[in-house]
Protein backbone atom coordinates (compact mmCIF):
# COMPACT_ATOMS: atom_id res chain seq x y z
CA UNK A 1 0.00 0.00 0.00
CA UNK A 2 3.30 2.26 0.81
CA UNK A 3 5.03 1.62 -2.08
CA UNK A 4 1.93 2.26 -4.77
CA UNK A 5 1.44 5.44 -2.61
CA UNK A 6 2.19 7.85 -5.55
CA UNK A 7 2.78 10.66 -2.72
CA UNK A 8 6.55 10.59 -1.64
CA UNK A 9 7.00 8.77 1.47
CA UNK A 10 7.33 10.72 4.81
CA UNK A 11 7.21 9.79 8.46
CA UNK A 12 8.48 10.92 12.39
CA UNK A 13 9.36 9.33 14.95
CA UNK A 14 10.84 11.16 18.04
CA UNK A 15 14.07 9.81 19.49
CA UNK A 16 14.52 10.00 23.30
CA UNK A 17 17.88 10.43 24.94
CA UNK A 18 19.08 10.38 28.63
CA UNK A 19 22.98 10.30 29.78
CA UNK A 20 22.82 7.71 32.73
CA UNK A 21 26.02 9.55 34.20
CA UNK A 22 24.65 11.90 36.76
CA UNK A 23 27.41 14.57 36.16
CA UNK A 24 26.08 15.05 32.25
CA UNK A 25 22.79 16.32 31.94
CA UNK A 26 22.02 16.79 27.93
CA UNK A 27 18.85 19.30 28.16
CA UNK A 28 21.26 20.96 30.32
CA UNK A 29 23.82 21.66 27.31
CA UNK A 30 21.68 22.04 24.84
CA UNK A 31 20.49 24.81 26.79
CA UNK A 32 23.60 26.09 27.17
CA UNK A 33 24.55 28.50 23.79
CA UNK A 34 28.04 27.52 24.58
CA UNK A 35 27.43 23.88 24.23
CA UNK A 36 24.23 23.46 21.99
CA UNK A 37 26.05 23.60 18.44
CA UNK A 38 28.60 20.66 19.95
CA UNK A 39 25.44 18.83 20.94
CA UNK A 40 23.91 19.50 17.84
CA UNK A 41 26.85 18.47 15.51
CA UNK A 42 27.11 15.22 17.67
CA UNK A 43 23.51 14.38 16.82
CA UNK A 44 23.71 15.36 13.25
CA UNK A 45 26.70 13.20 12.58
CA UNK A 46 25.27 9.84 14.22
CA UNK A 47 22.01 10.48 12.36
CA UNK A 48 24.04 10.56 9.02
CA UNK A 49 25.87 7.75 10.37
CA UNK A 50 22.94 5.70 10.92
CA UNK A 51 21.63 6.50 7.20
CA UNK A 52 24.49 6.59 4.98
CA UNK A 53 23.58 10.14 4.16
CA UNK A 54 23.52 13.38 6.00
CA UNK A 55 20.43 14.15 3.92
CA UNK A 56 19.08 10.79 5.48
CA UNK A 57 16.89 12.17 8.23
CA UNK A 58 16.14 15.32 9.62
CA UNK A 59 15.66 16.86 12.60
CA UNK A 60 12.61 19.17 13.34
CA UNK A 61 12.76 19.40 16.59
CA UNK A 62 14.63 19.24 19.76
CA UNK A 63 13.13 19.52 23.19
CA UNK A 64 14.77 19.55 26.37
CA UNK A 65 12.55 17.54 29.04
CA UNK A 66 14.81 16.41 31.69
CA UNK A 67 16.20 14.25 31.96
CA UNK A 68 15.19 13.49 28.57
CA UNK A 69 16.70 15.31 24.78
CA UNK A 70 13.76 14.59 22.67
CA UNK A 71 14.59 15.48 18.94
CA UNK A 72 11.74 14.77 16.50
CA UNK A 73 12.88 13.46 13.19
CA UNK A 74 11.16 13.27 9.65
CA UNK A 75 12.18 10.63 6.93
CA UNK A 76 11.46 11.26 3.88
CA UNK A 77 12.54 7.76 1.91
CA UNK A 78 11.24 4.54 3.43
CA UNK A 79 14.85 3.27 2.54
CA UNK A 80 16.42 6.01 4.65
CA UNK A 81 13.60 5.06 7.28
CA UNK A 82 14.64 1.59 7.41
CA UNK A 83 18.77 1.69 7.12
CA UNK A 84 17.98 4.22 10.40
CA UNK A 85 16.05 1.27 12.31
CA UNK A 86 18.27 -1.12 12.26
CA UNK A 87 21.18 1.11 12.54
CA UNK A 88 19.28 1.91 15.96
CA UNK A 89 17.81 -1.93 16.62
CA UNK A 90 21.69 -3.20 16.42
CA UNK A 91 22.84 -0.62 18.97
CA UNK A 92 25.10 1.32 16.46
CA UNK A 93 23.21 4.83 16.81
CA UNK A 94 23.99 4.39 20.38
CA UNK A 95 27.50 3.74 19.86
CA UNK A 96 27.66 6.63 17.09
CA UNK A 97 25.88 9.40 19.55
CA UNK A 98 28.20 8.73 22.63
CA UNK A 99 30.98 8.76 20.57
CA UNK A 100 30.31 11.92 18.78
CA UNK A 101 29.25 13.41 22.19
CA UNK A 102 32.46 12.35 23.70
CA UNK A 103 34.78 14.42 21.18
CA UNK A 104 32.28 17.45 20.82
CA UNK A 105 31.86 17.86 24.23
CA UNK A 106 36.06 16.90 24.90
CA UNK A 107 34.41 14.55 27.84
CA UNK A 108 36.05 10.59 28.47
CA UNK A 109 32.80 9.24 28.08
CA UNK A 110 28.86 9.53 27.18
CA UNK A 111 26.61 6.72 28.23
CA UNK A 112 23.36 7.04 27.12
CA UNK A 113 20.09 5.30 27.55
CA UNK A 114 17.72 5.91 24.02
CA UNK A 115 14.08 5.24 23.36
CA UNK A 116 12.13 5.62 19.84
CA UNK A 117 8.58 6.74 19.77
CA UNK A 118 5.83 7.14 16.59
CA UNK A 119 2.61 8.67 18.36
CA UNK A 120 2.01 6.51 21.14
CA UNK A 121 3.67 3.22 20.00
CA UNK A 122 6.69 2.53 21.64
CA UNK A 123 8.81 1.18 18.75
CA UNK A 124 11.96 -0.34 21.04
CA UNK A 125 9.02 -3.23 21.81
CA UNK A 126 8.53 -3.81 17.95
CA UNK A 127 11.95 -3.85 16.47
CA UNK A 128 11.85 -7.17 15.14
CA UNK A 129 8.89 -6.23 13.63
CA UNK A 130 10.68 -3.90 10.81
CA UNK A 131 8.02 -3.49 8.84
CA UNK A 132 5.70 -2.64 11.52
CA UNK A 133 7.45 -0.09 12.53
CA UNK A 134 7.98 1.76 9.42
CA UNK A 135 4.21 1.49 9.04
CA UNK A 136 4.41 3.39 12.48
CA UNK A 137 6.37 5.62 11.38
CA UNK A 138 4.50 6.65 8.45
CA UNK A 139 1.31 6.57 10.06
CA UNK A 140 3.03 10.19 12.44
CA UNK A 141 3.26 12.84 9.55
CA UNK A 142 5.13 15.15 10.75
CA UNK A 143 2.99 18.45 11.11
CA UNK A 144 5.98 21.13 11.72
CA UNK A 145 8.96 22.59 9.63
CA UNK A 146 12.27 22.48 10.89
CA UNK A 147 12.31 24.96 13.94
CA UNK A 148 14.46 28.39 13.50
CA UNK A 149 17.00 27.36 15.35
CA UNK A 150 17.78 24.16 13.62
CA UNK A 151 17.79 25.93 10.51
CA UNK A 152 20.32 28.09 12.23
CA UNK A 153 22.42 25.62 14.04
CA UNK A 154 22.26 23.30 10.24
CA UNK A 155 23.14 26.56 8.50
CA UNK A 156 26.13 27.10 10.79
CA UNK A 157 27.32 23.36 10.57
CA UNK A 158 27.46 23.78 6.51
CA UNK A 159 29.75 27.08 6.98
CA UNK A 160 32.13 25.30 9.14
CA UNK A 161 32.93 22.17 6.82
CA UNK A 162 33.15 24.33 4.16
CA UNK A 163 35.33 26.55 6.03
CA UNK A 164 37.27 23.39 7.52
CA UNK A 165 37.36 21.78 3.76
CA UNK A 166 39.79 24.92 2.88
CA UNK A 167 42.26 24.87 5.43
CA UNK A 168 44.61 22.17 6.81
CA UNK A 169 44.98 23.01 10.29
CA UNK A 170 41.84 22.64 12.03
CA UNK A 171 42.16 19.60 13.67
CA UNK A 172 42.36 20.99 17.11
CA UNK A 173 39.45 23.33 16.26
CA UNK A 174 37.04 23.58 19.40
CA UNK A 175 33.68 22.87 18.06
CA UNK A 176 32.66 26.32 19.38
CA UNK A 177 34.38 27.47 15.65
CA UNK A 178 30.64 26.61 14.60
CA UNK A 179 29.36 30.28 16.00
CA UNK A 180 32.95 31.91 14.95
CA UNK A 181 33.57 35.07 13.83
CA UNK A 182 36.40 34.31 11.76
CA UNK A 183 34.21 32.78 8.92
CA UNK A 184 35.16 34.90 5.98
CA UNK A 185 31.75 36.21 5.82
CA UNK A 186 28.40 35.21 6.69
CA UNK A 187 26.38 32.44 5.23
CA UNK A 188 22.79 32.59 3.51
CA UNK A 189 20.31 31.96 6.35
CA UNK A 190 23.23 31.93 8.90
CA UNK A 191 22.06 32.80 12.75
CA UNK A 192 23.77 36.83 12.23
CA UNK A 193 20.60 39.05 12.37
CA UNK A 194 19.49 40.49 9.23
CA UNK A 195 20.55 44.03 8.29
CA UNK A 196 18.93 46.35 9.82
CA UNK A 197 18.75 48.33 6.61
CA UNK A 198 18.57 48.13 3.32
CA UNK A 199 18.75 49.64 0.03
CA UNK A 200 16.23 49.79 -3.15
CA UNK A 201 16.22 52.78 -5.79
CA UNK A 202 18.66 54.99 -3.94
CA UNK A 203 16.72 54.75 -0.54
CA UNK A 204 17.65 53.58 2.55
CA UNK A 205 14.34 51.24 4.14
CA UNK A 206 14.08 49.75 7.58
CA UNK A 207 14.57 45.88 6.80
CA UNK A 208 11.56 44.55 8.96
CA UNK A 209 9.86 41.46 8.97
CA UNK A 210 7.41 41.27 6.09
CA UNK A 211 3.71 41.96 7.72
CA UNK A 212 0.50 40.65 7.44
CA UNK A 213 -0.47 43.40 5.02
CA UNK A 214 2.77 42.65 3.26
CA UNK A 215 1.75 39.54 2.75
CA UNK A 216 -1.59 40.32 1.81
CA UNK A 217 -0.46 42.11 -0.91
CA UNK A 218 1.99 40.36 -2.56
CA UNK A 219 -0.85 37.61 -2.77
CA UNK A 220 -3.35 40.00 -4.57
CA UNK A 221 -0.57 41.42 -6.33
CA UNK A 222 2.12 38.67 -7.65
CA UNK A 223 -0.37 36.76 -9.72
CA UNK A 224 1.71 34.11 -12.26
CA UNK A 225 5.02 34.91 -11.14
CA UNK A 226 4.10 33.75 -7.44
CA UNK A 227 6.55 30.52 -8.44
CA UNK A 228 9.28 32.65 -10.13
CA UNK A 229 9.46 34.65 -6.65
CA UNK A 230 9.05 31.64 -4.54
CA UNK A 231 12.16 29.74 -6.66
CA UNK A 232 14.16 33.33 -5.83
CA UNK A 233 13.44 32.62 -2.17
CA UNK A 234 14.01 29.27 -2.45
CA UNK A 235 18.15 29.91 -3.06
CA UNK A 236 18.22 30.92 1.21
CA UNK A 237 15.07 29.09 2.26
CA UNK A 238 15.27 25.08 3.11
CA UNK A 239 11.50 25.19 3.15
CA UNK A 240 10.91 26.18 -0.43
CA UNK A 241 13.40 23.75 -1.65
CA UNK A 242 11.86 21.02 -4.81
CA UNK A 243 9.61 19.87 -4.79
CA UNK A 244 7.62 22.31 -2.59
CA UNK A 245 6.60 25.20 -4.80
CA UNK A 246 5.57 22.98 -7.72
CA UNK A 247 3.31 20.59 -4.47
CA UNK A 248 1.77 23.63 -3.78
CA UNK A 249 0.77 24.87 -6.88
CA UNK A 250 -1.15 21.48 -7.24
CA UNK A 251 -2.56 21.74 -3.94
CA UNK A 252 -3.90 24.86 -4.01
CA UNK A 253 -5.00 24.80 -7.83
CA UNK A 254 -8.48 25.02 -7.30
CA UNK A 255 -8.43 27.61 -5.19
CA UNK A 256 -6.40 29.68 -7.09
CA UNK A 257 -3.33 32.11 -7.85
CA UNK A 258 -3.97 34.20 -4.85
CA UNK A 259 -4.17 31.12 -2.39
CA UNK A 260 -0.88 29.66 -4.21
CA UNK A 261 1.03 32.89 -3.88
CA UNK A 262 -0.65 33.31 -0.48
CA UNK A 263 0.93 29.63 0.92
CA UNK A 264 4.38 29.77 -0.73
CA UNK A 265 4.72 33.33 1.50
CA UNK A 266 2.90 31.79 4.51
CA UNK A 267 5.46 28.88 4.26
CA UNK A 268 8.65 30.74 3.98
CA UNK A 269 7.59 33.21 6.88
CA UNK A 270 6.87 30.02 8.70
CA UNK A 271 10.15 28.89 8.15
CA UNK A 272 12.49 31.93 8.51
CA UNK A 273 10.58 33.65 11.42
CA UNK A 274 12.70 36.49 12.40
CA UNK A 275 14.59 36.30 9.03
CA UNK A 276 11.44 36.53 6.87
CA UNK A 277 11.74 40.05 6.17
CA UNK A 278 11.00 42.71 3.48
CA UNK A 279 14.51 42.41 1.88
CA UNK A 280 14.61 39.10 1.44
CA UNK A 281 10.97 39.63 -0.60
CA UNK A 282 12.01 42.80 -2.57
CA UNK A 283 15.15 40.93 -3.82
CA UNK A 284 12.96 38.25 -4.37
CA UNK A 285 10.63 40.90 -6.41
CA UNK A 286 13.49 42.72 -8.07
CA UNK A 287 15.16 39.63 -9.47
CA UNK A 288 11.58 38.97 -11.06
CA UNK A 289 10.69 42.29 -13.21
CA UNK A 290 8.22 43.05 -9.84
CA UNK A 291 9.20 46.52 -9.40
CA UNK A 292 5.98 47.83 -9.04
CA UNK A 293 5.03 45.36 -6.61
CA UNK A 294 8.05 46.06 -4.23
CA UNK A 295 7.94 49.78 -4.52
CA UNK A 296 3.88 49.55 -3.52
CA UNK A 297 5.59 47.08 -0.84
CA UNK A 298 8.07 49.78 0.66
CA UNK A 299 4.86 52.34 0.49
CA UNK A 300 6.57 54.39 -2.34
CA UNK A 301 2.81 54.55 -3.85
CA UNK A 302 -0.58 52.56 -2.71
CA UNK A 303 -3.24 53.08 -5.63
CA UNK A 304 -0.92 52.15 -8.55
CA UNK A 305 -1.93 48.40 -10.31
CA UNK A 306 1.56 46.55 -9.79
CA UNK A 307 2.39 44.40 -12.42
Amino acid sequence: KMAGSPTPWIGSAYLFLQSTCKTIALPSLYESSQKKPCVFKALKLALADSTGSVNGVDMLKVHCSHPHLIVQLRFCKRENCRRFLRSYREGALQKSLQSHLQLSLATTTVPLEVELKAGSEHLDKMLRDEDHCLECIYREKPDRLPDEEITELEECLKSLMLHQSTINNVAGKDCSSLKSPSLPYPPRGSSLPPQVTFMFQGQQFDNRTITPDDHQKFAKSVSKKWKQVGRSLQKSCRALRDPVIDNLALEYDREGLYEQAYQMLLRFIQSEGKKATIARLIAALEENGLVSLAEELLGLHSNEDCS
